[in-house]
């Protein structure tokens, strides 16, 4: 690095504090000359009143100074930045655990940052700007402190809702700072990378009317889009934008997506069954936990899960194992802080014998038909402990990874939700309001399956829902209704002949259900083994295979 480029950088950025030190140095060597040259009597007036003239000096320049910035140098505006070196943000790609896809796309940015010499020789452009897009605790901000630390270069991080404000013209004069200090660092380092995380917030598409709508939001972006352009310095400085968001790209305003502002996009989603062993290694090994804990196993617990969830798993993990008086973690507090998280803390509220035997029939009818019949989901735990203001809950667990889902699955999604009103009307001729979530979820289920699925028993074909309604006549209407309701009939009809059937099994389930509250995994596989009943999935925690996002769990207020 040229050491006179950092000398000439830092002598421009601070050179307003140089010029006033070498003013004020000045002024006092020709105070304490003016002194001299005084008869005693004249210099003992002076330094007696000199106390009182600088503290009225000092009163009136900092009402000068507030006034000055208010309203000529837009004080409303000032932005805290302060510039981080890569060094010392000290995230490496190492760091970076279960997005190994988004991890090379960035690893390419990082080397064309270090060696742009062999793109420009070839009339290339380095890139300018980064979009990444994905669910949140995904680890974008890792990512972009990564890029930085990797490239060696200071690193600018700002909230896109910084740049927000009532006042119009605040956000793009913000906007100009944080470029001009980019700039100025890009001078003296040879490069800077600015993270602007949740650019939804400044980024949406503008709004253009008669009414001035948006017009600060619109403002600030326009002068984000001139930056990125170059357009104000031309001198080209090696700046690099990160942007992040967890929206659609599809939110975001076209100009800011076209060539030459963010070029690439990188997108970043949860990590599979591999990713996911490899977080809970990585997060485990900064604990004491048991040696003999399957990292394997815990990662088809814990699908769907972003990063930052098993770190926090992790976390909450040492806290039971601290509660409980244990000085390492084992499998029965990760387990335990996966269901504290995913179904929310048991709460020891009274109920009477008849809601909890209601509850635990309920939740039967859950468990019985979400095991023997759904081709893709396991059930992981049944309880009737309250949690989250639900008096029971049946958990249900993906055995693989999918991407769509078909017409069985649909199906047995339906039939899972309405097995336990119907495990109420078998059993107690009744039911309760705890249905209600249930069939929410299932007539959910079968409107989608014909409204917009095409997989109505009538045959007709089509997304209805991107139809206005009003051009959709009424006997369409009539037959799409009809088709959905008849899903749900026959659904009603086989999961009550299922369950009528297991009649035995009911009954055990539900008396078990009764006495200990609550059943793992293994206690139920192994009650339906001794009834002859093997998974149909074939699948143990634990065994080869992959692993999918789990569905949301059928919790009841039955």
């Amino acid at each position: 690095m040229n050491p006179y480029r950092r000398i000439k950088m830092h002598l421009l950025n601070y050179r307003a504090k140089i010029l006033i030190t070498l003013g004020i140095i000045i002024l006092i060597i020709l105070s304490v000359w003016g002194m001299m040259s005084l008869e005693s009597y004249y210099r003992n007036i002076t330094l007696a009143q000199m106390p009182i003239t600088i503290l009225l000096g000092m009163v009136h320049a900092v009402v000068f100074v507030y006034m000055y910035m208010a309203v000529f140098r837009g004080g409303f505006s000032k932005m805290d930045k302060k510039d981080v070196k890569g060094k010392d943000v000290n995230i490496r790609f190492s760091d970076v655990i279960g997005i190994d896809e988004a991890k090379e796309e960035c690893w390419e940015v990082v080397q064309l940052i270090k060696d742009h010499a062999k793109l420009k020789k070839i009339g290339g452009k380095i890139l300018r700007g980064i979009l990444m897009i994905g669910p949140p605790g995904c680890g974008k901000t890792y990512l972009a402190k990564a890029i930085a630390t990797e490239a060696g270069l200071p690193f600018l991080s700002m909230a896109a809702s910084e740049f927000v404000e009532i006042f119009v013209g605040v956000g793009a004069s913000r906007v100009r700072q944080l470029f001009s200090k980019a700039k100025s660092l890009a001078y003296g380092f040879g490069g800077c990378v600015i993270f602007i995380d949740e650019l939804d917030a400044m980024g949406r598409n503008r709004v253009f009317n008669q009414f001035g709508g948006g017009s600060e939001t619109n403002s600030t972006q326009n002068q984000l889009l001139v930056e990125m352009d170059g357009l104000v310095s031309g001198k080209g400085e090696n700046v690099i934008i990160i942007g992040a968001t967890n929206a659609g790209e599809e939110v975001l305003d076209p100009a800011l997506l076209r060539p030459g502002r963010f070029d690439r996009k990188v997108y970043i989603t949860k990590p599979g069954l591999d990713g996911r062993n490899d977080l809970f290694k990585y997060y485990l090994s900064k604990v004491k936990y048991d040696s003999s804990i399957d990292t394997k196993r815990l990662a088809r617990k814990a699908v769907g899960k972003s990063p930052a969830d098993i770190e926090n798993i992790v976390k909450e993990s040492a806290l039971i194992a601290t509660r409980n008086g244990k000085e390492v973690i084992s499998l029965k507090e990760l387990s335990e802080a996966i269901e504290r998280i995913e179904l929310g803390v048991k709460n020891r509220i009274k109920m009477t014998d008849r809601e909890k035997e209601m509850t635990a029939f309920h939740e039967t009818g859950h468990l019985i038909v979400g095991y023997l019949i759904h081709p893709r989901n396991d059930v992981f735990k049944a309880s009737i402990i309250p949690r989250k203001g639900t008096l029971g809950v049946v958990h249900p667990q993906a055995v693989e990874e999918w991407f769509s889902q078909d017409k069985e699955v649909l199906l047995a999604d339906i039939k899972s939700y309405l097995a336990g009103y119907v495990a109420e009307k078998i059993k107690y001729g009744v039911t309760t309001t705890g249905v209600a979530s249930d069939f929410k979820g299932a007539m959910l289920i079968a409107h989608n399956m014909v409204w917009r699925l095409g997989m109505g028993p009538s045959g007709l074909v089509g997304d209805y829902t991107a139809i206005p309604e009003n051009e959709i006549s009424e006997e369409t209407k009539n037959r799409l209704n009809s088709d959905a309701d008849k899903i749900i009939k026959e659904c009603l009809k086989d999961v009550e002949d299922l369950l009528r059937k297991e009649n035995e099994l009911f009954e055990r389930f539900g008396h078990e259900l009764l006495v200990r509250q609550e059943l793992e995994y293994d206690e139920i596989e192994a009650i339906f083994a001794e009834y002859g009943k093997a998974n149909p999935r074939h699948f143990k925690l634990g065994l080869e295979g992959n692993s999918g996002a789990p569905p949301k769990p059928a919790d009841d207020n039955a």
